[in-house]
């Protein structure tokens, strides 16, 4: 008799999660939060039945991140994000260029492979003026 679940052990409805997209179902979640909320708050609207330690990897994973906050509330936490999925992308984007020593060929590389549409929109971005979203204007003028 062959199992349906296969040899994993996995129920057959369960599957394996993309890279990043329990990250991005914490921040959804947490974007719709009326404030500061618990794990417990999070765990109890995420889709699935996640285990609370799971959450709190989550959760833990993306404040190492700066993609939530948390403060002190007793013996737990309360979170806060301060990102949501487009940001927390845009971060691990920064992270992977930041581990090249050649920004440069990289950069160059990231734009040439862009559709026309999405080379057209980040040329219209970085002709907008205002500051950097990390604020580090300044540092590459040093």
């Amino acid at each position: 008799m062959v199992e349906e679940s296969g040899s994993t052990g996995q129920s057959p409805r369960a599957r394996r999660r993309g890279q990043g997209e329990l990250e991005a179902q914490v921040l959804s979640v947490l974007g719709s939060a009326p404030g500061p909320v618990t794990a417990t708050w999070v765990q109890e609207r995420l889709d699935g039945d996640l285990a609370y330690t799971t959450v709190i990897t989550i959760l833990t994973r993306l404040y190492s991140k700066q993609a939530v906050t948390r403060s002190r509330a007793g013996r737990s936490f309360l979170w806060t994000s301060t990102s949501d999925e487009a940001g927390l992308t845009a971060l691990r984007m920064r992270q992977l260029l930041d581990r090249r020593d050649d920004r440069d060929a990289v950069l160059s590389s990231f734009v040439s492979a862009l559709s026309p549409h999405d080379e057209q929109l980040l040329r219209s971005l970085l002709n907008e003026p205002g500051p950097t979203a990390s604020g580090t204007a300044g540092e590459a003028e040093s």
